[in-house]
């Protein structure tokens, strides 16, 4: 009877583990990303490179790289603060070395930042060329996996399509973005026409970029952007210090009547959809963005390959949890 009883219990055993094994909730699988920004003419890139280290801290995103779409002097020195400061150092960084934006913050904030924090990078000389380090990162990842995220210039994207084959890869541009990249999600554009920063900047690159870029493409445009408002709660709150992020909003936001109840967020929605996915927070409208003269856009509703954001969930959640994501903390390592 002994025997028995210690077997039928073992039995129960097993069976429990199993049970309490198939109930426990899959780890998410880390989307990689590449993280394409104009850091420096605007402040929300800031937000937006909190919202990103915030989801690799949750095991949602792996960063695989941080590259400048502009190259005035401290860009690079800047992205490498705000990595330090989130406990990753050794993300790769990357600059445009070709004719690119220079514009960078006129409310100083990027001196405050470099003043202030440690940071391994000293000048945009010591990290690669943006292409180079797109390709190189690239060709490693398995096919079709790699989400890239612009919340800046198209410089870049459009230089990488049109690079050559070089010691990392055999494939032109075109044909490694179309094996390794899964999506491009960019803030870009305004919709459903209009004329929009990041688009007509550098519009000889948005042109090549929409026209041609071989991988599903999801726009957060710029009335998406427009009506949340972040960084305010931030600033307010007196448990978070020696904060990088925190830093720039309690310079900025004073600085500008429209910003009085926070920073409008268009970058944020980009990673935030970028990571999460668009739905419970937008849907979205299929067709295909169509570049103007001038560097305006407007949208082809019988067009496919792009996609743009609609509201659905109202603005005042959407801003609530970018805020809240916005005062995430370091995690300790």
């Amino acid at each position: 009877m002994t025997r028995i009883f210690l077997v039928l219990f073992g039995l129960l055993l097993a069976l429990t583990a199993g049970q309490t094994h198939a109930q426990s909730p899959p780890k998410p699988t880390p989307t990689p990303v590449i993280f394409d920004t104009d850091m420096g003419p605007d402040y929300d890139d800031v937000g937006a490179i909190t919202l990103l280290h915030a989801f690799a801290d949750s095991g949602q995103a792996q960063i695989l790289a941080t590259i400048a779409s502009t190259k005035y002097p401290k860009v690079t020195q800047v992205l490498s603060v705000l990595n330090t400061y989130f406990g990753r150092p050794n993300v790769p960084i990357g600059v445009p070395k070709g004719k690119a934006i220079t514009d960078k913050d006129n409310q100083h904030w990027s001196d405050t930042l470099v003043a202030r924090y440690p940071h391994k990078v000293q000048s945009n000389d010591e990290v690669p060329d943006a292409v180079a380090l797109y390709r190189q990162l690239l060709a490693k990842q398995p096919d079709r996996s790699v989400t890239i995220i612009t919340v800046g210039f198209m410089t870049n994207l459009a230089n990488l399509l049109d690079s050559k084959p070089d010691k990392y890869s055999n494939l032109p541009g075109k044909e490694l973005v179309a094996q390794k990249v899964k999506n491009l999600v960019s803030m870009a554009g305004k919709f459903p026409s209009g004329r929009e920063y990041n688009v007509h900047m550098d519009t000889p690159a948005s042109k090549v970029v929409f026209a041609d870029w071989p991988t599903p493409v999801l726009l957060s445009g710029f009335e998406i952007g427009e009506k949340i408002h972040s960084g305010l709660p931030l600033t307010q709150n007196a448990q978070i210090k020696n904060s990088p992020v925190k830093d720039v909003f309690t310079i900025c936001l004073p600085k500008a009547k429209e910003d009085n109840g926070g920073r409008m967020s268009w970058d944020q929605t980009a990673v935030l959809v970028g990571i999460k996915g668009y739905s419970p927070y937008y849907t979205v409208k299929s067709g295909r963005l169509l570049m103007n003269a001038d560097g305006s856009n407007g949208w082809d509703v019988n067009g496919k390959g792009h996609q743009y954001l609609v509201e659905k969930m109202p603005v005042p959640q959407v801003e609530a949890l970018i805020n809240k994501l916005m005062q995430h903390q370091p995690k300790k390592r």
